[in-house]
């Protein structure tokens, strides 16, 4: 089906000149559909209607204008479209059309939303009455006077209560907002056009999303009016063939592995191991392609045939008893239809990417629909290269691979020699053991370190084909290593590489906007990652304290603290500096490789080891993915893949020169940085900081420190081939600095403000500002909006909303302290999303958030509280401060609050809060030192009686009278040990002699001090009751929220293997929180109270479930089939907590246990059939399913023929 619709404000329609412009904009659109703004027209005629359509065959209904401002006129081609219906409402008019096409049925609204929140609040009420009143796929168009997110609007300021108001109504009525392709903003105003904003949108429905393979939402250009014309297209644009791409499902097919050991083993190749590899992996992909079409089959085809089959035994057992071999015939036929379903979510899972979501719940359509988005999202229309646009498919294969081989093209400039630096080196030793032979155990590791779903690249073999092969196919691979080992090189065509395009952001047109991504073949991959596992290992070695990517030991957020630490520090001493951000232009893509030869060499590795990573890089030839299809086969002289495991270490070892060049500056007093002292104590100066490409400078406000860095920016670039993007690069002032202007020019970038990000992280901006959230919380709802309820299970919404805050909030927890408000905020996003339903769309939130956010031990959902999560990923960083040793960030922390004796903590950091973060950190000091003790070492940093080092409280507090007498108080434990006495002894020294009652307290101490003995190693800090006594934030997360809870059976409620809806309704329905009659009416239902099975008791929880007599007839006949006679108990809880099972015996412990989750559910869904449709209770009938499903598909069912109904 192919489909356009236009959207236009137009400012007025009265004027004749001006509808003559409309309708030539429409006329050279072809669209089917048109709805038009503002036509400030009290009362729309057919001829003014037809004056502003085209043709006639128009049809059309309107909303009059109020005076002379608003209305709303929807147009429409009647050879495209025929009404079905239609309402009009006081900001809207939606018609009901069927296609012409092909018969779809479909709801489109054209809106004019008001601007005061009154009007806006009846305005968003009327849609929901509109979403009320038709459940088919819908589209909504206009100008909604309104904008979703801070980037719609010129002046990007806060996040409003507009704003979160409009993001909740599109969740409640479940609509997507799509990427508008042509520009940013819909419309322009205020003083010489300064004012603009994205005003105007199409909305729509997943359903109305699922017509259409390909939907697009583009600005036109403006002829007239304030506002833009939009147009959204749903089409599907003709593929040729894809490359050939592994199936994972096939894996879970039966008797898969012994097929490809057969091919695998019945080809016999001769030559150089990487050349036999690659031989028969073509053999193997030619026999899957015709296995596939000839044995496996088309899933949805198989799907469909095993589901007419068990609609064929249904209607046969409905007419009469089935024998036992038609019974049999039944259920091969049930296990048919469940294998192909299990199939196909696996083979939607594969193209989703949507990696966190388990398969076997049931999330097949999620899969599907994900899938269905990446491929919209992914597809080129149109793309601007080099300022002109290709639309046509051809001229866009042919110009980007053009592009792109031009990007990866070394030129012949000449480069800059780096013989002069003196880089840091790696030993001998490492040297050497960088090139050892590999061993299976190091290949097979890195192996199943491999994520099995990722794309494939040229080959077509995922990692997961790999993972399961290994066992008949390691020889040959460990022989390819063997090779490349001894001989440095491997088979070309195996470095062969797909680049795919990924857009940067919604909209993206431009070459510029995409980013691309290598997708590299399995057994290059597999090599790279080995070679990338051993250098990591040496990388602190020869990368210095400025840079804090890919090296262990440091992390991301690092370098974000130390920056608001020193823009904290000018600014509280009150002096002027400035931040260089600098963005390198293309920086993966841009790296020279003789100059990265050069640095390794200086670094100290080994000539087999350069000679193996030239390899890696030079023989790479690319194909560009062009809307799923190849295009090109070129070859590269330059730059690095992005998806190759050892261009982020190779990327970093170049971005070293950079930084010994500014510090270089820094010693020749050409470039100033920042230098941090707290009084006389030790100064640290800070001149740059580098994540990969990401690089930050600090200088003195001065002209010179900026022509400095230029010229140092113009050498690394002659020498590296990596330019600075002074576009996208910008000098930010600390304080009042004159002359900012001159100095920007002089770099040639331009004037940026505090507060602004940093690595994704807020920079300068004040410490308990709500506003730094508020990117957090629109990527949150933008997730959210993409992941919509209604295709995702109980158990998906939870792992939703983990992996969301794992990837979201929780990165910016990890160092700034959350708002209250804010966490409320958050979290209310997440309660919606997990019971479904907003303000729009009442539902019911069963259980409360406090008892959701506790351990699935504790009777909880295993979600956490934003509040205490804060409090255990800040106190991290004391643990962190404890334990580092010369790392850059704890010298600047040292050097700007000094630390207390021992070096365990800094001293306590007074005045204003201002923009620095250690402050805030150390809010969480007490708390960690009280979950932490010494393990002794030389005893040199541990106080003998105020530390914690032996027991659960220090000496001090166990013993004060002998404190009291002590003659050195602050005495180490090394001060006290005496090493001179044989084995060595402790040395106490007291001011007086003991009373009689003191011996016992002088001998209980000696009982203590009996096991302890110092060493010759460092003294540690040792988080109790961690794994290995490490600080984990989950046991932190636990000791914050510790508090005493009731029994809560975990495992007879979270059954393995059993779907997460079902144990959801369990986890409820032990709360007592499921929405039986009772519970309505206590919610203000006005309804009799009669349970819907047995109709003579009163509807709870406990009754529905156990003890009304419909349900208990069905648990009864359940129990027979196992033998076995039970007295239930009162409640759902108390059933779940005794049903044991121990008497069923091991191989039928899982059946066992999984019955009641069954039950209740089969029980619960009868009961809504009833109460929702009526007739009589067949709940009986169900017994025969119910037990094939709880056997996990009939595998040791017992057949039992359904009785009459109720």
């Amino acid at each position: 089906m192919n489909l356009k619709l236009m959207s236009w404000n137009v400012r007025g329609a009265n004027d004749v000149n001006k509808r003559r412009i409309i309708k030539s904009v429409i006329r050279k659109q072809r669209v089917d559909l048109v709805c038009i703004q503002e036509t400030k027209i009290q009362l729309m005629t057919d001829g003014v209607a037809k004056s502003l359509g085209v043709g006639r065959f128009l049809d059309w209904r309107s909303i009059e204008a109020a005076g002379a401002a608003g209305g709303v006129l929807v147009c429409w081609d009647k050879r495209s479209l025929d009404l079905l219906e239609w309402e009009e409402g006081i900001f809207s008019v939606s018609c009901k059309f069927r296609t012409v096409e092909n018969g779809a049925i479909w709801v489109f609204t054209g809106v004019y939303g008001p601007f005061n929140k009154e009007d806006r609040e009846c305005f968003w009420n009327e849609l929901g009455a509109v979403r009320g009143l038709w459940g088919d796929p819908w589209c909504v168009g206009g100008d909604f006077n309104a904008i979703l997110a801070q980037g719609e609007r010129s002046r990007q300021g806060r996040v409003t209560s507009v704003m979160r108001r409009f993001a909740q109504v599109m969740d409640d009525l479940e609509l997507i907002d799509l990427p508008l392709q042509g520009g940013n903003f819909t419309w322009s105003g205020g003083l010489h056009n300064q004012a603009w904003a994205r005003l105007d949108r199409f909305l729509v429905s997943s359903s109305w999303l699922d017509q259409f393979s390909i939907v697009t939402q583009k600005r036109l250009s403006r002829p007239t009016s304030d506002h833009f014309p939009i147009t959204i297209e749903g089409g599907g644009k003709r593929r040729g063939p894809s490359p050939f791409r592994f199936e994972n499902m096939w894996l879970k097919v039966e008797g898969f592995k012994e097929l490809l050991r057969s091919w695998w083993q019945g080809m016999s190749v001769s030559g150089r191991a990487s050349y036999k590899l690659a031989t028969k992996l073509k053999g193997i992909k030619q026999n899957l392609k015709i296995w596939n079409k000839e044995v496996f089959g088309n899933v949805e085809s198989n799907k469909l045939a095993a589901l007419q089959q068990v609609d064929y035994w249904d209607q046969v057992e409905s007419e009469r008893r089935l024998s036992e071999e038609e019974f049999s015939r039944k259920k091969e036929a049930k296990e048919g239809y469940a294998k192909w379903v299990k199939l196909e979510e696996t083979h939607w899972r594969q193209l989703s990417r949507e990696l966190w979501l388990r398969e076997g719940d049931k999330n097949t359509g999620y899969f599907h629909r994900m899938a269905n988005t990446h491929r919209r999202r992914n597809t080129m229309e149109r793309v601007k290269i080099r300022g002109a646009w290709l639309s046509e498919e051809n001229s866009i294969r042919t110009g980007i691979v053009d592009a792109f081989h031009r990007i990866l093209t070394e030129d012949s400039e000449w480069k800059a020699d780096i013989g002069g630096l003196n880089l840091n080196q790696i030993s001998q030793q490492e040297a050497d053991i960088l090139e050892l032979p590999f061993m299976e155990e190091e290949v097979h590791s890195a192996l199943m370190d491999m994520n099995g779903d990722k794309a494939p690249g040229p080959d077509g073999f995922t990692g997961a084909f790999w993972q399961f092969s290994w066992e008949f196919m390691k020889e040959e691979v460990m022989e390819m290593f063997k090779e490349f080992h001894e001989h440095n090189t491997f088979l070309k065509s195996l470095n062969a590489t797909f680049l795919v395009l990924i857009p940067k952001k919604g909209g993206a047109e431009e070459l510029g906007d995409f980013r691309p991504i290598s997708l590299l073949g399995g057994l290059y991959k597999l090599l790279a990652k080995v070679l990338a596992n051993r250098v990591k290992k040496v990388m602190d070695r020869v990368i210095s304290y400025d840079q804090n990517a890919f090296v262990r030991g440091r992390q991301i957020l690092d370098a974000s603290l130390i920056a608001n630490e020193v823009i904290d520090s000018w600014k509280k001493e009150g002096k002027k500096g400035l931040i260089c951000k600098l963005d390198i232009e293309k920086a993966y893509d841009s790296v020279n490789w003789q100059f990265l030869m050069r640095v390794m060499e200086k670094m100290g590795f080994g000539t087999k080891w350069r000679e193996w990573i030239w390899s890696c890089i030079s023989t790479a030839k690319f194909s560009v993915l062009v809307n799923g299809e190849p295009a090109g086969f070129f070859p590269s002289s330059k730059g690095l893949r992005q998806g190759d495991p050892l261009s982020p270490y190779l990327f970093i070892m170049g971005m070293e020169v950079l930084s010994v060049l500014i510090r270089r500056a820094v010693e020749g007093g050409c470039i100033t940085g920042c230098r941090i002292q707290r009084g006389r104590g030790q100064a640290v100066s800070i001149s740059h900081l580098l994540f990969a490409d990401d690089a930050i400078v600090f200088c003195e406000a001065k002209k010179e420190d900026m022509t400095c860095l230029s010229w140092t920016l113009c050498w690394f670039e002659a020498a590296s081939g990596l330019r600075i993007n002074l576009a996208k690069s910008e000098i930010i002032p600390v304080g009042e600095v004159e002359e900012i202007l001159e100095m920007a020019v002089e770099l040639g970038c331009k004037v940026g403000q505090l507060p602004s990000t940093y690595l994704g992280l807020p920079l300068g901006a004040p410490n308990k500002a709500s506003y730094v959230w508020d990117g957090v919380e629109e990527r949150m709802r933008w997730k959210l909006a993409l992941w919509k309820r209604q295709y995702l299970s109980k158990g998906g919404r939870i792992t939703l909303i983990k992996s969301t805050l794992a990837s979201m909030p929780l990165y910016q927890l990890s160092l700034f302290r959350m708002p209250k408000i804010v966490a409320r905020r958050l979290e209310k996003l997440q309660r919606d999303f997990l019971w479904g339903g907003g303000s729009l769309e009442r539902k019911a939130h069963l259980v409360s958030w406090e008892r959701v956010c506790v351990s699935k031990e504790k009777g909880g959902l295993g979600l956490r509280k934003l509040v205490f999560l804060n409090k255990a990923l800040l106190g991290k960083w004391v643990w962190r401060f404890a334990h580092a040793k010369e790392e850059m960030w704890k010298r600047v922390l040292v050097a700007k609050y000094g630390q207390e004796e021992f070096g365990w903590r800094t001293k306590k950091a007074n005045g204003a809060f201002g923009v620095g973060l250690w402050k805030e950190i150390m809010k969480e000091a007490d708390w960690c030192w009280n979950n932490m003790v010494f393990k002794v070492g030389k005893g040199t940093k541990i106080s003998f009686w105020k530390d914690t080092w032996c027991g659960e409280v220090g000496l001090a507090r166990r013993f004060p009278n002998l404190f009291n007498v002590a003659a050195q108080k602050n005495a180490t434990v090394g001060e006290l040990w005496d090493q001179s006495a044989g084995q060595g002894g402790w040395n106490l020294r007291f001011i007086r002699r003991f009373n009689d009652w003191e011996l016992t307290l002088v001998d209980e101490l000696l009982q203590i001090l009996r096991s302890q003995r110092i060493s010759l190693e460092e003294d540690l800090a040792v988080w109790k009751g961690g794994k290995n006594g490490k600080y984990e934030v989950k046991d932190a997360y636990g000791l914050v929220t510790s508090h005493s809870t009731p029994m809560f059976p975990k495992k007879g409620v979270w059954v393995e293997n059993v779907p997460s809806k079902l144990a959801f309704f369990a986890w409820e329905a032990t709360w007592g929180r499921v929405l039986t009659i009772d519970r309505l009416q206590k919610r203000g239902w006005q309804m009799p109270n009669r349970c819907y099975l047995c109709g003579s008791e009163e509807e709870n929880v406990n009754h529905l479930l156990i003890q009304c007599t419909v349900a208990g007839g069905l648990w009864g006949m359940v129990l027979s089939l196992f033998g076995a006679q039970w007295v239930f108990p009162e409640t759902v809880k108390e059933v779940i907590i005794s049903w044991k099972g121990s008497f069923v015996g091991k191989k039928r412990k899982r059946i066992w246990r999984s019955i009641p989750l069954f039950i209740f559910w089969t029980v619960w869904k009868e009961r809504n059939r009833l109460a929702f449709r009526g007739g009589g209770s067949f709940l009986y009938r169900k017994l025969n399913t119910l037990l094939f499903v709880i056997c996990g598909g009939g595998q040791s069912c017992i057949m039992v023929q359904s009785p009459a109904p109720l």
